[in-house]
């Protein structure tokens, strides 16, 4: 006699979608931010890294549920903080466990306009070892930031930065910040 088979192997698989699993403009990985005081985080965007509003929806008490904003050719998602939720935002942890990281044409210009925006430097730009000007920023919603773009530099150049990174890393340092920056409250 054949065995039976259980209900779960007799559960019909979904009909195969004629979708593309990944929907348009997005990639592989995409940010959510958990923020409180989005949508003044979306405009804060705009005028630090050159963000696109792309959607966003509201609750009732003007709360944003979700939104989606484009900086550069990247969708990052965003929303208020809601209680119970298990998401948290930076404030509500003392910081961010994460550094969203943005590769930039002129890193100069949107390394000024996020710090005149209000953003705290917490690693200077800098020409670094590998290659690359590069610095770190905390937004006034409590997330990091870093920026960069390739740059070309000596053989020279890139062996004094290294060495200079490798004596701070020996003494227990770290070429960024030591302390955590200070969040914002909005």
């Amino acid at each position: 006699m054949p065995k039976s088979k259980s209900k779960k192997a007799k559960a019909k698989k979904p009909a195969k979608s004629n979708k593309a699993p990944v929907p348009p403009g997005f990639r592989t990985v995409t940010p959510y931010l958990v923020i409180n005081g989005a949508a003044a985080a979306i405009d804060w965007y705009k005028k630090a890294f050159n963000a696109r509003e792309l959607s966003r929806q509201a609750v009732p008490d003007g709360k944003l549920m979700h939104a989606r904003i484009r900086i550069g050719d990247s969708i990052v998602m965003l929303s208020d903080y809601f209680p119970g939720s298990n998401a948290k935002s930076p404030d509500a942890l003392g910081s961010s466990p994460v550094t969203l990281h943005i590769y930039i044409n002129n890193v100069d210009k949107i390394w000024n306009q996020a710090v005149d925006a209000g953003a705290k430097v917490t690693m200077p730009l800098d020409n670094m070892f590998w290659g690359e000007r590069y610095g770190q920023l905390t937004d006034p919603y409590g997330h990091h930031w870093s920026v960069s773009q390739q740059v070309n530099m000596t053989k020279k150049e890139k062996d004094e930065k290294q060495k200079q990174a490798m004596a701070m890393f020996a003494q227990g340092e770290h070429p960024s910040r030591t302390e955590e920056p200070q969040i914002a409250q909005n």
